[in-house]
C-alpha cells in the first residue's frame, strides 16, 4: 500500500477522530482503579467510543475480541480483555485504543500506574513518553522517516532500556495500519524523506529489561521475555511544513 498524503479534508476528519480518541483516553484514566477487570476497561471503552458516535477500529480487527488492548505489567501490547484479569494496586496498565469517525481511524496508547507504584515503574512510564517526545523532534517535512527512529532508541536505551523491535509503529488514516512501518529503533538506512500530509501512529513499546517479546498461545498478548515491566506511548501525528501535529492530544 502506498504512502498516503491526506487532503484538507482528510485532516479534518483524522483531526477529529484524533480529538474523539484524545477524550476516550480521559475517561479511561478517570475510570481506570484496582479491583476492576480488563474486561471492565474495554466495556467503558467502548461505551465512551459509541457515545461520540464512533466505531471502535480494533474491535474484529483480524479476529481481535475487544475495542481496548490491556495490557499489564509485563504484557507489552493487545492484552485481551478478561473479567477474569483483575487489576490491582501496584500494577501498570498499557491502554491502546482506536476510533473510526466517518470512515478514518485514530490510534493512541497510554500506560498508567494503578496506585502506588514501584520508583522502577514511573520511570519506565515518564521514559517511554519523553522516547516518543525525543523521536517527534525530527518529525517534519524534509526529514527522513527513521530519523524518528533513530532518536526514540537512543533516548531510551541511554537508560539501559529494551526498545521492542518485533513491533513497530505505522501509517493511518482510511485503514488503521497503513505505510510505512515506522521501528522504535535505528536503521541502518535513513528511510523515506517526510512530507507534509502523512500521517503516522509513533509508538514507543520500552521494556526495563530485554527488547526481546513473545506471543502467549491467545496469538495476541505479547510480553516481555524476560518478564520485566513493559510501557507504550502512542499517539497519531500529522507531518506539516512545520512542527508536527498531535492529533491524539487535546
Amino acid at each position: 500500500m502506498p504512502v498516503t498524503i491526506k487532503s484538507a479534508r482528510e485532516i479534518e476528519l483524522m483531526t477529529k477522530a484524533g480529538e474523539i480518541l484524545a477524550l476516550v483516553h480521559k475517561e479511561l484514566e478517570k475510570g481506570l482503579r484496582a479491583g476492576m477487570s480488563t474486561w471492565d476497561v474495554d466495556r467503558l471503552g467502548e461505551e465512551v467510543i459509541r457515545s461520540y458516535g464512533c466505531e471502535p477500529s480494533f474491535l474484529n480487527y483480524n479476529g481481535y475480541p475487544a475495542s481496548i488492548c490491556v495490557s499489564l505489567n509485563h504484557e507489552v501490547v493487545h492484552g485481551i480483555p478478561s473479567k477474569k484479569r483483575i487489576i490491582k494496586e501496584g500494577d501498570i496498565v498499557s491502554l491502546d485504543a482506536g476510533v473510526i469517525y466517518k470512515g478514518y481511524h485514530s490510534d493512541a496508547a497510554r500506560t498508567h500506574a494503578v496506585g502506588e507504584v514501584s520508583q522502577e515503574a514511573k520511570d519506565l512510564i515518564r521514559i517511554t513518553k519523553e522516547s516518543f517526545f525525543e523521536g517527534i523532534k525530527y518529525a517534519k517535512e524534509g526529514n527522513h522517516l527513521f530519523d524518528i527512529s533513530r532518536a526514540i532508541g537512543a533516548y531510551a536505551e541511554k537508560f539501559g532500556y529494551g526498545v521492542v523491535r518485533d513491533l513497530c509503529g505505522h501509517g493511518i488514516g482510511m485503514h488503521l495500519h497503513e505505510d510505512p512501518e515506522i521501528p522504535n529503533y535505528q536503521m541502518q538506512r535513513r528511510g523515506m524523506r517526510l512530507k507534509a500530509g502523512m500521517t503516522l501512529a509513533i509508538e514507543p513499546m520500552i521494556n526495563i529489561g530485554t527488547w526481546q517479546v513473545d506471543w502467549l498461545d491467545d496469538d495476541w498478548t505479547v510480553v516481555t521475555r524476560d518478564g520485566s515491566l513493559s510501557a507504550h506511548y502512542e499517539n497519531t501525528v500529522l507531518i506539516t511544513e512545520d512542527e508536527p501535529k498531535l492529533l491524539t492530544v487535546i
